[in-house]
């Protein structure tokens, strides 16, 4: 869709990142997040489409939106979906404090933002905080120890074939994936292990992050009836795979990195800014199982000083993660005593959406 289109029919937009949270610097970007309603023929016709996030150099209504980069605008049911599932950059979008565009519509949906807080912000907050403190990792290693030349397939003890490709890999892996899944799938006592696998975990993709471990080779071998060699080969060829994936971030990384933030990591040894977000996450999390609220501003939570001073390298790593374990191991005991919900209310889930469509029409 034209950007004036996914505009004219915006209901919401709010500005968030850094800015949402009061930690901007004057040279902070403008991260702006919204909401729109689909026409007619997306809804009942064959059309789709989820999100807007490029064309900001279109014709536009909204002047501030203007060769923006950083300017995501939601499909309605893309975002409910989201919301449902507690998406922590997505539910953060209800409760920010400038909203440069918000119409009736936009605003009984905020009106309603309540019924998407549940006790999934455990698991999807630790989530993402956890995601953040692997790359934490990752780039504190490759500070301390940086690769030095490129993976080859001998590396890896595969010398007279090529190594299967990535697309190989994911094909076979997909494969196994699904002989597993219907192992579980039809065994009644498995019922909680296969909606764990299938629903809860992304099980497929871990299957095809991480290589086959050893001990599991020879069962892989009978479970797939393939060739005497071939999970050693597979197995070799991940790790291969694995190794290169990790090569091209390397150079990806030390190509792109802000040369200040690049700085202020060499000498604190850890990227302050993917501590200070596992920090920040964690206690938002935290605030919405205690509290049944959530806030997205640090300066009115109280903490954005401390946020600051992890960003300014005052804290050590060490200290950053021994704050991050004692942030998780409380979230393990408020969600017990929490009064959320486990889940949403899926039913007033969609009756919202259908009352956000009905409200917006399709005339306008």
């Amino acid at each position: 869709m034209k950007r004036i289109e996914v505009e004219k029919r915006t209901i919401l937009i709010g500005l968030a990142g850094s800015h949402g949270y009061g930690l901007n610097r004057p040279e902070s970007d403008y991260d702006y997040r919204g909401v729109f309603i689909a026409p007619k023929r997306y809804y009942l016709g064959f059309d789709q489409i989820e999100q807007k996030d490029s064309g900001w150099d279109e014709v536009g209504t909204f002047s501030f939106l203007d060769r923006n980069k950083d300017t995501v605008i939601y499909e309605l049911r893309k975002i409910i979906q989201l919301l449902a599932g507690a998406n922590p950059n997505v539910l953060e979008l209800l409760w920010l404090n400038h909203y440069p565009v918000l119409t009736s519509v936009g605003q009984y949906l905020i009106n309603h933002r309540k019924i998407f807080l549940t006790k999934k912000v455990k698991h999807t907050y630790s989530g993402y905080a956890f995601a953040q403190i692997k790359k934490m990792e990752t780039h504190r290693k490759w500070l301390l120890n940086p690769p030095t030349k490129k993976p080859v397939p001998s590396d890896f003890g595969i010398e007279d074939e090529a190594p299967l490709s990535k697309e190989e890999l994911n094909a076979f892996l997909e494969y196994l994936y699904n002989l597993v899944k219907g192992k579980i799938e039809y065994l009644e006592e498995a019922e909680t292990l296969y909606k764990l696998l299938t629903a809860d975990i992304d099980f497929k993709a871990i299957v095809k992050q991480y290589t086959l471990p050893d001990e599991t080779l020879e069962y892989t071998q009978k479970l797939t009836n393939s060739r005497k060699d071939f999970i050693r080969f597979l197995q070799k060829s991940q790790s291969y795979q694995i190794a290169l994936r990790e090569w091209k971030a390397y150079l990806s990384w030390q190509e792109n990195r802000n040369p200040v933030r690049a700085e202020m990591e060499r000498k604190s040894g850890f990227d302050l800014k993917h501590g200070m977000h596992c920090i920040r996450l964690l206690r938002s999390g935290l605030e919405i199982l205690r509290t049944g609220e959530m806030i997205v501003d640090r300066r009115i939570a109280g903490d954005v000083n401390e946020l600051k001073s992890i960003l300014r390298g005052d804290y050590s790593y060490e200290q950053v993660m021994k704050m991050a374990t004692d942030l998780m191991t409380e979230i393990q005991k408020v969600d017990k005593e929490s009064i959320l919900p486990e889940k949403p209310d899926l039913e007033k889930v969609n009756e919202l959406c259908i009352k956000l469509v009905e409200m917006q029409g399709w005339d306008n």
